[in-house]
């Protein structure tokens, strides 16, 4: 225990881990309670593709010595927008229009990167993903945004949740879906740009994805896996954090094994019947 204690003490001695640790929990929360509704609608690997997209965006903006986060921010609304009329209004569905885009994205990122700056630390950086990356100016940018994301949820959580379960009865009750879809994925947007600094380009989605899927092990209703899913996503970004200071690994990586290792944990929990 008093080992434990020390290695706290020493971990939140270091100015840029406690950055991290501020932006880290908004993003895991964020990305929690957004990847449930992802989830359930079947539409998870929109955060695979739009942080391929994010990559692309990064590469050209540091080709170009521009701002990397505040070029991306609008360029992921916009491929958002773009990934959710092309699932719904094109003969290219779903799973097919991601694949289509985020290799797209990735394709270009990788070649602008390979003719201009090369593979170099800033690049590797949003690939995989660094706490030692995250500026002061980052953890403003993200914190506003994390903010932004979590009101937008709170205020539209009944709509979200109608949406999320029943499209066709939310617009008969004059829930405008086709606005709540969009507001889904531009939340996604903001979470994933302002993640991939941490986690990568390569791993935000997981942050997305595992926390969904683990809650929905145990838990039935709605309110429980999503609130089952904030509290596991915070706690696992915390021991990833631990992990990855005490063993000397990626950040992103062992934050991905964590939450694994609980995803475990509760299917072997709903084999043995601990449903609630």
């Amino acid at each position: 225990m008093t080992a434990l204690i020390d290695l706290l003490a020493e971990l939140f001695s270091y100015s840029f881990i406690v950055r991290a640790m501020i932006v880290g929990v908004l993003v895991a929360l964020c990305s929690a309670l957004l990847g449930v509704t992802l989830v359930l609608k079947r539409y998870s690997m929109i955060g695979d593709g739009l942080s391929h997209v994010g990559f692309g965006t990064l590469a050209i903006s540091m080709s170009l010595n521009l701002a990397p986060l505040r070029v991306a921010i609008p360029v992921m609304l916009l491929a958002a927008f773009v990934l959710l009329r092309v699932s719904e209004n094109s003969k290219i569905k779903g799973d097919a229009a991601i694949a289509l885009i985020s290799s797209s994205s990735l394709a270009i990122g990788v070649i602008v990167v390979s003719l201009t700056t090369g593979m170099n630390t800033d690049v590797c950086n949003y690939m995989f993903g660094s706490i030692l990356a995250m500026s002061r100016g980052d953890v403003y940018l993200s914190v506003t945004v994390a903010a932004l994301v979590l009101i937008l949820y709170v205020l539209s959580y009944n709509r979200i949740f109608a949406v999320t379960f029943d499209e066709n009865f939310a617009r008969g009750t004059g829930i405008k879906a086709g606005r709540y879809n969009a507001l889904i994925a531009f939340l996604t947007a903001m979470v994933i740009v302002v993640g991939m600094r941490m986690m990568g380009a390569l791993l935000i989605s997981s942050l997305i994805i595992f926390p969904a899927l683990t809650s929905m092990r145990v838990f039935s209703s709605f309110k429980r896996v999503v609130i089952c899913s904030a509290v596991l996503s915070v706690v696992c970004f915390f021991v990833g954090i631990i992990l990855s200071f005490a063993l000397s690994t990626p950040v992103g990586a062992s934050i991905v094994i964590i939450n694994l290792a609980a995803f475990c944990l509760f299917w072997a929990a709903e084999k043995l019947g601990l449903r609630a």
